[in-house]
């Protein structure tokens, strides 16, 4: 269905960018194909955009069509090979994320409560990896099923074969195409009595933060309701649970990643950094079978030992780097945020200009005073940083 157009800063959480030259929305998941297909056919570059909360578009607009996706449904999905005690959905790609956690909650399905009030659709969640105090899709996605652009045909993609990683995918690499819906498993999660009666408990917490919330020791179990309950207030605090009353979560979430270096290069840093290790997969161990060497094959050696990688905190580097919460440019009506320095806010009037060049002297800063280029997260369209 072809919409009139409209500013797309309507379409946003940032709520910036001009008009797009068409819009169009599909209702349905045959509506998305279609329009999809269509769309490739005319050979011009168009945008699928989704929730908004991880876009952020020039004041020029987007000079070519945009596609909404507006799909939404949770169906049980019967699987055979499924373990005891687990259940696996299949979510259209245009449900809202957050409705799909409260949801899950609220019928004891455990394993996405962490990742309460991360604003978007469910289809942007596999090409960002999406995560959050100690959880990330990663640990549940089963598959997703993807319209490629390259053949018109849609397919189901195991996780494996996204491969995920730190806010990152096949997908967000550049493999061109739709996702129309995605399958997770999730724990049919085991329930003890209470005063409130019988309570769901949540996967084992992961993450210190969550876990100080919640006064329970790292690898304790919840009730799902109050991981979820604690996951909102922490993000509320930081600005991170839209509120239209509040500029703070005018926003596109997080604008930076958390740049991942080698320990060398952390240990130059200040003492009280922050680094988290990052968990590489081992190399799997040579080993040439006695028939092997008998039969002529070369022996195998093992590889390499890949240099050890630390995650470092962005937000740290940039209030280190003498950018503080509320900071704001002389006459810009962008902001970094209030409440939480990884988070570049709109206050009410501010411009796509605006939020690019305080994003920019942002990334100037950090890189002179501790020579790292920050990353950004979202999805930016016709901005430089």
């Amino acid at each position: 269905m072809r919409v009139s157009a409209q500013p797309l800063s309507a379409l946003t959480t940032m709520r910036v960018g001009g008009p797009a030259e068409e819009i169009l929305t599909a209702h349905t998941r045959e509506e998305l194909t279609e329009q999809a297909i269509a769309l490739w056919g005319r050979g011009d570059d168009w945008l699928l955009l989704g929730g908004g909360s991880n876009t952020v578009i020039a004041d020029e607009g987007y000079p070519g069509p945009v596609l909404l996706v507006r799909t939404t449904g949770v169906a049980l999905v019967e699987d055979p090979e499924l373990p005891a005690g687990a259940v696996r959905l299949r979510i259209e790609a245009g449900h809202d994320w957050d409705a799909l956690v409260a949801e899950c909650v609220e019928r004891g399905w455990a394993g996405i409560e962490a990742l309460s009030g991360i604003p978007g659709l469910v289809g942007a969640a596999p090409v960002q990896n999406i995560g959050a105090y100690g959880q990330e899709l990663s640990e549940v996605l089963h598959s997703i099923e993807f319209l490629d652009a390259a053949t018109f045909e849609s397919r189901r993609m195991l996780a494996s074969e996204l491969e995920l990683g730190y806010r990152d995918s096949v997908i967000k690499q550049g493999l061109e195409g739709v996702v129309l819906s995605i399958d997770v498993v999730l724990a049919d999660a085991a329930v003890v009595a209470s005063e409130a009666g019988p309570e769901p408990l949540s996967e084992p917490i992961r993450f210190a933060q969550l876990a100080s919330a919640l006064g329970v020791e790292l690898g304790a179990r919840v009730p799902l309701g109050t991981v979820r309950d604690t996951v909102l207030r922490l993000r509320a605090a930081k600005g991170m649970v839209l509120d239209e009353s509040d500029y703070d979560t005018w926003s596109a979430g997080s604008f930076f990643t958390n740049p991942i270096v080698t320990e060398r290069f952390a240990r130059g840093l200040p003492e009280n950094a922050p680094r988290f290790p990052v968990v590489d997969q081992e190399a799997a161990p040579a080993v040439t079978t006695f028939e092997e060497l008998e039969a002529g094959q070369p022996l195998r050696l093992p590889a390499p030992a890949r240099e050890r990688r630390v995650k470092l905190s962005a937000a740290w580097l940039i209030e280190q780097s003498g950018v503080p919460k509320g900071y704001r440019l002389p006459g810009s009506g962008a902001s970094v945020s209030t409440k939480h320095t990884l988070a570049i806010t709109n206050r009410g009037a501010a411009s796509a200009a605006d939020v690019g060049e305080l994003a920019r002297f942002i990334v100037q800063r950090v890189q002179q005073e501790f020579g790292l280029v920050l990353v950004p997260e979202p999805n930016l369209y016709g901005i430089e940083v």
